[in-house]
């Protein structure tokens, strides 16, 4: 507990860590009592509390060393299972999500700029080499995500949550959905969300059906960008898999790369 070793509760109140990969989230207790607790959480916390998109604010407190502590209504909920990421209303919180004015003004005013797909494309291309890994399936993909990038103006950039893994999505004891840990939020493309979710979770000829929910009609730019992303994602998966030995996993990633290629970026239609 020792990231928090000098914050108290008060009287009565026990932290326990809440697991995670950052060691930032503690579960405070006092009888019956329970709240989640977090340190330095997403800056726009309160903004997603008063939506509805992450569950309810309670309290923030700033400590002497400049950390945030915040606190938020514990969800006695579960995450949703991979089967479940193929039902509309997931669709349409991350609509809800996407279309957030308040959210997109405010993570700007933080001086947040929007992840550019040339940007993307050549941070990997700068990995892929400092690795010596092009060659072969992902030098192939490189160059074809270097072909064309998608395009985009303005107007199109959204507040991505950038981590749509089923684990994220939350329904509590009531059925309302949450979708939580925003620490990796980017101003982003759509698709950044949107591609993972659905190569990941909902079969292809169910895509369209779920962008509707989604509240987009997909065309032929919409399905070149999910598979510009998927393949960047892919690529970026090889990687990370493979500094760190997993070489099961890095295959894995591989061979989705490679499926990708042969699908081509038309996938969807």
């Amino acid at each position: 507990m020792k990231r928090l070793e000098h914050f108290s509760m008060g009287e009565g109140w026990h932290l326990r860590p809440a697991g995670g990969a950052t060691g930032e989230a503690y579960v405070a207790e006092q009888g019956q009592q329970k709240i989640f607790v977090k340190r330095n959480s997403s800056p726009f916390l309160a903004v997603l509390s008063a939506e509805g998109i992450v569950p309810k604010l309670l309290w923030t407190k700033r400590l002497e060393n400049g950390d945030v502590i915040t606190a938020q209504q514990w969800i006695s909920g579960r995450e949703l299972k991979i089967a479940e990421m193929n039902q509309s209303r997931v669709a349409e919180l991350l609509a809800k999500i996407h279309q957030s004015q308040e959210l997109l003004d405010m993570f700007k005013r933080m001086g947040n700029r929007p992840l550019i797909p040339g940007n993307i494309f050549r941070a990997l291309q700068t990995h892929v080499r400092h690795k010596g890994m092009d060659q072969g399936s992902l030098q192939q993909a490189l160059q074809q995500l270097e072909v064309r990038f998608p395009n985009l103006t303005e107007q199109d950039f959204v507040v991505c949550h950038a981590d749509v893994h089923h684990n994220n999505w939350i329904e509590d004891e009531k059925g309302n959905l949450f979708l939580i840990d925003w620490d990796g939020a980017q101003v982003a493309d759509p698709a950044l969300d949107l591609a993972p979710l659905l190569y990941a979770y909902v079969p292809e000829e169910s895509w369209e059906l779920w962008l509707q929910a989604y509240g987009r009609t997909p065309d032929s730019s919409m399905w070149y960008r999910l598979w510009w992303y998927r393949m960047v994602q892919s690529i970026e998966n090889v990687l990370w898999y493979d500094e760190r030995g997993e070489v099961e996993q890095a295959a894995n990633w591989t061979r989705k790369v490679e499926q990708l290629l042969h699908k081509g970026s038309g996938a969807g239609n």
